[in-house]
């Protein structure tokens, strides 16, 4: 008996450690374009745990919902690369378009979008079969994705045309589209979906959407060419990287005003939050690493060395 309990014991013990995710510790995914790699970070412990080979120089990032796939778009390679997040190894090379760049998930998982620079479309796929299901034509070049919390949206910053289109994910055709400030790039959506913000590079600021109408909201100034844009602790506060100035604006999100700036490395533009809601981690291009920046102090803790054109632009942090 006791034999027999010692054996279900073992058993049940094996069956948690088998069931439980290799890489349940978060961790982000930092393309560096220059380099022609994506490096893996720990954030239990913000060490560079391995770095991946992705040629075509990566750009975009986004990881899927349960965390066992990353996916990084390639600009030179017409595509984007699929890497095993569980073995930490590249698994594919997909073909979409020639100017491959902006990449999301969808939040269920079953569809991967991707955003064409050059011919101004996003490629719909399945997620499973990694094939192509439409093909929807948008804006001039559009860049940053976002699809809403509740899947039933899918948001593209057309940089060139100074606007925002709003696709549904069910007919996979454009609802609307809305302009916004000069050159969007990166999106940010909140938790319950119903405020876009939209960093406008060469307006020096971000456009706020009310999602319900496509209206603007509010229009807040911030530092040289913003790039991309993230949220935290519980959507109170945007965190935006000024590629030009190497700094970050803190902004209210009651208030929809500028409340801070956070000197980082040169050139940043990467930007997400950590599992837990406070910290940040921003990709600086020019200096090959990662600042790590407490949500609530508004201070950076360290910085974490990657490789050269650190870029991870996209949802590059595994929830």
């Amino acid at each position: 008996m006791l034999v027999l309990n010692y054996r279900v014991a073992v058993l049940a013990i094996a069956t948690v450690l088998l069931s439980t995710p290799l890489n349940a510790a978060p961790f982000a995914y930092i393309s560096n374009q220059l380099a022609d790699s994506v490096s893996i970070i720990d954030l239990a412990t913000n060490k560079v745990v391995n770095t991946i080979a992705v040629s075509g120089k990566p750009a975009g990032v986004a990881v899927s919902p349960n965390g066992d796939k990353v996916y990084v778009s390639t600009p030179e390679a017409h595509g984007f690369a699929v890497i095993d997040a569980r073995k930490q190894q590249l698994l594919t090379i997909v073909k979409t378009s020639n100017g491959a760049l902006g990449i999301t998930v969808a939040p269920d998982g079953k569809r991967i979008y991707v955003a064409d620079w050059f011919v101004n479309t996003v490629s719909v796929l399945d997620a499973d079969s990694l094939e192509i299901i439409k093909t929807i034509t948008v804006g001039q070049s559009p860049s940053g994705l976002v699809v809403s919390p509740d899947n039933r949206w899918l948001y593209v910053a057309n940089r060139l045309d100074d606007s925002v289109s709003q696709i549904d994910t069910k007919t996979l055709t454009v609802k609307r589209t809305t302009t916004v400030g000069k050159h969007p790039f990166g999106l940010a959506i909140d938790s319950r979906g119903e405020r876009l913000y939209a960093v406008n590079v060469e307006s020096d600021d971000v456009t706020v959407l009310e999602t319900a109408r496509m209206k603007p909201i509010a229009t807040i100034k911030v530092g040289a060419l913003p790039y991309s844009a993230t949220l935290a602790l519980n959507d109170s506060r945007l965190f935006v990287t000024n590629m030009d100035d190497g700094t970050v604006s803190v902004i209210d999100t009651d208030s929809l005003t500028n409340i801070g700036l956070i000197e980082v490395g040169e050139k940043p533009e990467g930007i997400g939050t950590h599992t837990d809601d406070r910290h940040i981690y921003v990709a600086n291009w020019f200096d090959k690493n990662v600042s790590v920046l407490d949500g609530k102090t508004l201070q950076v803790k360290e910085t974490i060395a990657t490789a050269r054109g650190s870029r991870a632009f996209g949802q590059f942090i595994a929830k």
